[in-house]
């Protein structure tokens, strides 16, 4: 026997119509790529997304086609998230910092049609456009600009597409498993790979993290998300706070420290959510001016582990919570998030403090556990660990444009993580199963660079390992081996990185060694050279 209730399908644009409907004064505050700031709203937000619907439409872009965009946290980019994925075309997220070859294959892997860009990254298009097979149209992210149009002809301009349009178009009916939204990973082993949401899996994904015992959003809440657009989703915010109604603060190319205290200031930010290398440069500028940060109530942090010390200075010196999360790419991103149950408000500071540097436990929804090398589950007390899976409704099963599934026989995937899981369900991250370095919330691969520096003729063996670093969480090192009767210097050995790796991913320093530790089998004993060498870079900044 079937229930007598009505279904409705769980789409993206009934996110905006709720909030354009029920919020629709609600405040969108965009900073922009000149720094000044813009004012909209969720109305206006909705009826500008529905001409840029029309406008794609009208152009023959067809459902299912990819829409690319390079871009800032901004209200356009705002609309962009609705209007293409809300029509029943697929917005694809693309993270400016990858290396370029790196951008070319995931722009022509997801056969992009469609690419809208901030003014920022014009010079980086322009320099990739020759190589971009399936573009057919780029769009500059504002009004007229005879610069950017030197640099980049035949480009055309957002704002002059919006007053083009047609009135009048309305949101389609889509099937909620209907595709909407597309990220690609770092590619830190190989090739970076899709991860293709769907309607369904992005509302219920914007229900999870609204939860109370998650990051608890509501229409009271001033939220300035800070963790960029183009990076997972911005973790899935635009979404929720369509769904909740809350203001949203959009930081833009504003993410220094000194641009982030006074946007909080000046617009009562009560949530920030970023990754740990942002909050740092947000304490030491707070801590220069002497800011008080009185409105912010909670920060999230994930992207990598948050420094015990960063908790403890929110917490002590400005009155925040800070709530510890973990996810990736492939888990939309939320898997688990850190708020305490209502028996540990009675332990010690200490105890408390000690639970807050786990990741936390999932929220309803999705499901963790811990794997032995053989497949069998391991105990959750704590103390074993073992590789970390996870299923649920907003869990990747395959990769976009691949055969294989990307989960196992039982429907889990494997993170690479490792991890331990307490009784009460609180993870806690371990080690990392592919030895990734994960350096101010980007992920950096070992492999990768190992491959590149056993490549150089002069060095005879190589391995790389995550340095702890003061500013950017973890940097990588290369502990080299030169070959017979050489003798390199550091700086020649990284000179050899360049133009095989994006700058930002290039080790911190070289270490020289007469050997590489490896087991039996040959591989490198990382753990090893971690015990030796990953406190070298503590004294830099």
């Amino acid at each position: 026997m079937l229930g007598n209730m009505m279904t409705l399908p769980l789409t993206i644009s009934s996110l905006i119509k709720h909030a354009a409907k029920y919020h629709g004064e609600t405040e969108i505050v965009s900073v922009e790529c000149d720094r000044n700031l813009i004012r909209t709203n969720w109305r206006q937000v909705e009826t500008r997304a529905l001409k840029l619907a029309s406008a794609l439409e009208r152009a023959g872009v067809e459902p299912g086609d990819r829409c690319a965009t390079i871009a800032w946290n901004n209200f356009r980019h705002l609309e962009i998230y609705f209007g293409v994925s809300g029509s029943g075309r697929v917005c694809h997220t693309i993270n400016p910092r990858l290396f370029p070859e790196q951008i070319v294959y995931i722009v022509n892997h997801a056969k992009d049609r469609v690419l809208f860009v901030d003014e920022t990254f014009v010079p980086l298009v322009a320099s990739l456009r020759g190589q971009l097979k399936t573009v057919e149209r780029i769009i500059l992210m504002g009004p007229r600009n005879e610069e950017v149009e030197k640099a980049l002809p035949g480009i055309e301009f957002y704002e002059e597409i919006i007053t083009d349009a047609d009135d009048g178009y309305m949101w389609p009916d889509l099937d909620e498993n209907t595709a909407s939204s597309l990220c690609y990973t770092s590619g830190t082993t190989g090739n970076p790979k899709g991860v293709l949401y769907s309607h369904r899996s992005t509302v219920l994904h914007s229900f999870a993290i609204a939860l109370p015992d998650s990051l608890d959003l509501s229409a009271a809440e001033i939220v300035l998300p800070v963790v960029p657009m183009f990076h997972v989703n911005a973790w899935g915010i635009p979404y929720a706070s369509a769904m909740v109604g809350a203001r949203l603060v959009m930081p833009g190319p504003g993410l220094d420290g000194e641009s982030l205290v006074t946007l909080i200031e000046s617009e009562n930010v009560s949530l920030a959510l970023g990754v740990p290398t942002i909050w740092q440069m947000l304490l030491t500028s707070a801590e220069q001016r002497g800011a008080k940060l009185e409105s912010l109530k909670r920060t999230v942090v994930g992207g990598s582990a948050c420094p015990p010390s960063m908790i403890d200075t929110f917490r002590e010196n400005y009155g925040v919570e800070t709530i510890h999360a973990w996810g990736m790419t492939e888990t939309s991103p939320v898997g688990s998030v850190n708020k305490l149950l209502a028996k540990h408000l009675d332990l010690s500071d200490p105890e408390q403090h000690a639970l807050r540097t786990s990741q936390g436990r999932p929220p309803f929804g999705v499901e963790l556990d811990i794997f032995d090398d053989q497949g069998s589950p391991l105990p959750h007390d704590g103390d074993a660990f073992g590789d970390l899976q996870i299923r649920g409704h907003w869990v990747v099963s395959q990769y976009f444009g691949a055969n294989d599934s990307a989960m196992d026989e039982n429907g889990w995937f494997a993170t690479g993580d490792v991890s331990s899981i307490d009784a009460d369900g609180f993870m806690t991250i371990r080690d990392r199963s592919k030895d990734i370095i994960k350096s101010g919330g980007e992920w950096i691969s070992s492999v990768e660079l190992e491959g590149i520096a056993q490549g150089h003729p002069q060095l005879a063996d190589a391995a790389v390992i995550g340095a702890r670093h003061p500013k950017w969480d973890e940097r990588p090192i290369l502990i080299a081996v030169q070959a017979e009767d050489e003798s390199l210097t550091e700086e020649e050995i990284l000179n050899y990185f360049n133009g095989k790796i994006a700058k930002w991913q290039l080790p911190d320093a070289v270490v020289f060694v007469n050997e590489i530790p490896r087991n039996p089998t040959g591989k490198i004993m990382k753990l090893k050279l971690r015990e030796e060498f990953a406190g070298i870079l503590e004294n830099q900044n």
